[in-house]
Parts: structure tokens; C-alpha cells; sequence
């Protein structure tokens, strides 16, 4: 009978059951050392960004002291107050109130008989009421010593108002920006994100996806195309100032006649001026096009090659394969890189100062060809002035741009789990 050697110990060539023991035990010590590590990481990461929300929430409300210069109820006609009165009433008003010189340039600005009720009262409060806003506190003291606030403001200003804000209001959004903190909003700046974004998705998401489809369905392995794909994994980390300064030299001056109108006879040929929406969006869409490739090179890679033999074998030729096959099953993963990448773009104001974007524009976009402002763009310029009640608007205006931001993701979420497919 033959004789059944015994199976060799796990512990090792020559090692002792005690060695072993020890070795199990400081591997796990090892082990539970990283894992303590990677929780510390992780839970700092959620304070940090509890403590940026928290901050950002405690701006954008809280108590404001503010006077005005003319009495709004001095302004009352035939017993009408100022709130209650018609666009017609508020022009007539402005008309009587401002000197001449300065009606006929808001007039030529942009026509009284083009705006809005709304927008005809909000120059009213900023060219005759003129409200002055005297202190600001934010939430966290306006909760907890608001009986010190009213006693401080009835001795410091007494003919003030004060009013518990929130600067994150329907009217906020809904308003363009003013110089006046009381009465400014984002609507401009919201419009102008949106007219970017939209031209920087057509720019970008085309040729992004055709660059990606050719990299990974038919370029062959040689050394133009692994310089090129390297070349696109660099400039996916390159700065985004460099592809403003690109975009202020290709964009703005090399393509003015086209990025301003004047070649489509839009535009004044002696005002033309490339600082426009399109430049801004043709800029960004550089920034995020490295990106969109390697998503896209990526979602396609992950496509199954059964499904692309399986096409081969009925007889379909490489691009009924690939537009068939290979990009319906790509899609989630190439619209949820798409999303990502133009959430980044979103969020950047670098390239959008160099190419030329307005810190102070209170007339919304109605072209490719106009001047704009973006909501980081507005989130600079408020934060950069010394008035801590443009502090508190630049905190409301974040909490836009981060619903915007969050709204992108949850869409990306979406498309992907819409659209994916299991093997």
C-alpha cells in the first residue's frame, strides 16, 4: 500500500508554529495601523468640508443695519408707495429725480421701454433711495446675541433699519447684480455660467468622444499615437491659467473677427471686441477636452470584446460595430465623464479673468458675441471688496454655485445608471 505523505505546514520552511503566530499577529497590528490611518484621513476629509458648508451657511444669513438716503414713503404718488407703483410711474420718477445726462445713459444703456418692472424699480433703489447698509453679522451672532444687536444699533444709528436676512433668495436669483449690496443678485452671472457651459459641452464633448473613439478603435501602436496620448494625459493636468492665456491669444486676438461677430456683421467693426462668451466657452472647452478623451478612452476600453466579435460575426464592418455596439454601451460611462469634466469647468475662474470676463455687468447675455460674468467670476469680485455685506452676497452665491455643482453630479449619477448595461 503506498503511504500518504502528510501536507506540508503552512508556516514556512523551517518555521516554528510560535514564528508564525508572531508573524500573523504583526501583519494584522500592520493592517489595523493603516486601516485607524485611512479612517483618521477620512473622517478629517467630512470635518473640513462640514466646517467650509458651515462657514459658507453662517454668511449668507444673519442680521443687516441699513439706512437709506431718501425715504422710500417721500416717494409715494397719489398714495401709491413705491413698491406698488407701475414701470410707467418708475420711469416718470427716475426721470424727474436724476439729472438729464444720467436718464439718457441709462436710457441708452439699455431702454426703459426693453426692462422689466423689476428691473426699473431696482434702479430706483439704487440711483434716489440708495440704501446704505451701516452693519452686517452673520448667523451664528445674529442667533445668539440678537438682543446686543438691536441694543447696539438703536444707540450707534438710530434712524437704521434692521432686518434679519437671508441672502439666498428667489429675488437674489432672479436679480442682475448691482453696486448695491440690498438690492443685488446673481440672474447675470447664472445666465452668463449657463451660455458658457453651453458652448463649451458643443466645442468639447465631439471632439472629445471622435478623438477618444479613434484612439481606441483605430489608432494603431506606433510612436505618433503614444506621443499624442501622452501629449493628452500631460495636458490633463496642465494649470488652467496656461489654457486661459491660450485662449486670450487664440480666441480673443487671433479669432476676433469671429469670436465677436464682426465677420457675421453683428457688431460695430470700430467696438468689435473678442472678450465674449464664445471665446470663454471655446477656452474652457480646451481645459476640459483632455479630460472628456481619457473618460471616454476609458468607458469605451471597458466594452466587452465579445460584443465587438459578435458584431464581426454577422457580418457588420468596423463602424456599424463601434456605432452600434461600442458607443451605446459606452455612453453612461462617457456622459458621466462629460458631466464631471464640465463641472470643473464650471467652478473655474482663472481662465475666465484672462480671457476677459466683466466683474461688474448688470445686463444679461442675449448672444454668443456678449459681454458676461460667470458665478465664480461674481464670487471673486464680492469677496474682494472690503463691505462684509458683498461677503455675505458672495456666500449666498456660492451655495448657487454648489446646488449647480451637486445638481451635475446627481445628473451624472442618473445618465449612468440610466443607460449601463450588465455583462
Amino acid at each position: 500500500m503506498k503511504t500518504l505523505t502528510p501536507a506540508p505546514s503552512p508556516k514556512g520552511r523551517g518555521e516554528s508554529t510560535t514564528e508564525y503566530n508572531v508573524n500573523i499577529e504583526g501583519r494584522n497590528r500592520i493592517g489595523l495601523v493603516w486601516t485607524l490611518i485611512f479612517q483618521a484621513s477620512t473622517i478629517a476629509g467630512i470635518i473640513a468640508l462640514i466646517a467650509l458648508l458651515i462657514n459658507i451657511v453662517d454668511g449668507a444669513f444673519g442680521y443687516v443695519a441699513y439706512e437709506a438716503k431718501v425715504d422710500p414713503a417721500s416717494l409715494a404718488v397719489d398714495g401709491i408707495s413705491l413698491e406698488e407703483q407701475s414701470k410707467e410711474q418708475l420711469v416718470v420718477l427716475l426721470k424727474s429725480k436724476l439729472s438729464s445726462g444720467a436718464f439718457n445713459k441709462l436710457d441708452k444703456d439699455k431702454p426703459f421701454t426693453d426692462r422689466s418692472r423689476a428691473d426699473v424699480y431696482q434702479v430706483v433703489i439704487e440711483r434716489i433711495v440708495k440704501y446704505k447698509v451701516v452693519e452686517v453679522w452673520n448667523l451664528w451672532p445674529s442667533l445668539t446675541q440678537g438682543a446686543e444687536i438691536r441694543v447696539e444699533i438703536a444707540e450707534k444709528y438710530p434712524n437704521a433699519q434692521l432686518k434679519f436676512v437671508s441672502w439666498l433668495t428667489a429675488d437674489f436669483i432672479t436679480r442682475p447684480q448691482s453696486s448695491e449690496a440690498v438690492s443685488t443678485g446673481v440672474r447675470t452671472a447664472i445666465l452668463g455660467s449657463f451660455w458658457t457651459i453651453i458652448f463649451t459641452i458643443l466645442f468639447a464633448f465631439p471632439i472629445g468622444v471622435g478623438a477618444a473613439i479613434y484612439l481606441e478603435e483605430y489608432a494603431t501602436d506606433n510612436w505618433l499615437n503614444r506621443i499624442i496620448q501622452t501629449n493628452i494625459n500631460n495636458l490633463a493636468g496642465v494649470p488652467s491659467i496656461v489654457y486661459g492665456i491660450l485662449g486670450l491669444a487664440l480666441f480673443v486676438r487671433a479669432l476676433e473677427p469671429l469670436t465677436s461677430g464682426q465677420i457675421f456683421g453683428l457688431v460695430d467693426p470700430t467696438t468689435a471686441n473678442g472678450r465674449t462668451i464664445l471665446a470663454a466657452g471655446l477656452t474652457l472647452g480646451l481645459l476640459v477636452l483632455p479630460i472628456i478623451i481619457i473618460n471616454a478612452q476609458e468607458a469605451i476600453r471597458a466594452v466587452p470584446q465579445s460584443l465587438r466579435k459578435a458584431s464581426y460575426g454577422i457580418g457588420a464592418t468596423k463602424w456599424q460595430t463601434i456605432w452600434s455596439h461600442v458607443i451605446p454601451n459606452a455612453m453612461p460611462g462617457i456622459l458621466t465623464g462629460t458631466i464631471l469634466a464640465v463641472s470643473r469647468a464650471i467652478g473655474e475662474t482663472a481662465p475666465l479673468v484672462v480671457v476677459g470676463a466683466s466683474t461688474a455687468i448688470s445686463f444679461d447675455p442675449t448672444s454668443p458675441f456678449s459681454k458676461f460674468t460667470t458665478l465664480p467670476i461674481q464670487i471673486y469680485q464680492w469677496t474682494s471688496r472690503p463691505q462684509a455685506e458683498f461677503r455675505s452676497a458672495a456666500a449666498a452665491t456660492i451655495l448657487v454655485l454648489l446646488i449647480m455643482l451637486l445638481s451635475l453630479n446627481a445628473s451624472a449619477i442618473l445618465l449612468r445608471n440610466r443607460f449601463s448595461r450588465r455583462y
